[in-house]
């Protein structure tokens, strides 16, 4: 039986988006209340009753956290045009190998009503 799960987290952040005109609202320094949603998807483990523990996922995102939260995202390698998409993919390749092959996508919210999800 293959389930899916998700558990969520936030973070405040700082950027810009520099590859943009000098116009664009984006291309100002400007902040975000992040959301991060990370969904993992196995078989249930029938001794256990679950797919994984959420303290694992929460365990794996606690780095990242420490990595994002309160930062200018532009200073961090491989963040220096931090757009949603890229973010999503950053944290992405930083979880895969934490959460054993059972990662199957990452959402980044940056507004409540503005997001996107990357499935590897």
């Amino acid at each position: 039986m293959n389930m899916e799960l998700s558990k969520e987290f936030t973070f405040e952040a700082a950027h810009r988006l520099p590859n943009l005109p000098a116009d664009h609202k984006c291309s100002r320094l400007h902040g975000h209340s992040y959301k991060v949603k990370i969904e993992v998807s196995g078989p249930l483990d029938e001794q256990l009753g679950w797919v994984i523990d959420f303290g694992e996922i929460k365990t794996a995102w606690k780095e990242l956290e420490d990595s994002l939260d309160h930062r200018y995202l532009n200073e961090i390698p491989g963040l220096e045009n931090p757009t949603s998409e890229v973010l999503a993919v950053w944290i992405w390749d930083r979880l895969k190998g934490d959460l054993s092959g059972l990662l199957s996508a990452v959402g980044v919210h940056e507004t409540c009503t503005s997001a996107c999800t990357y499935r590897g």
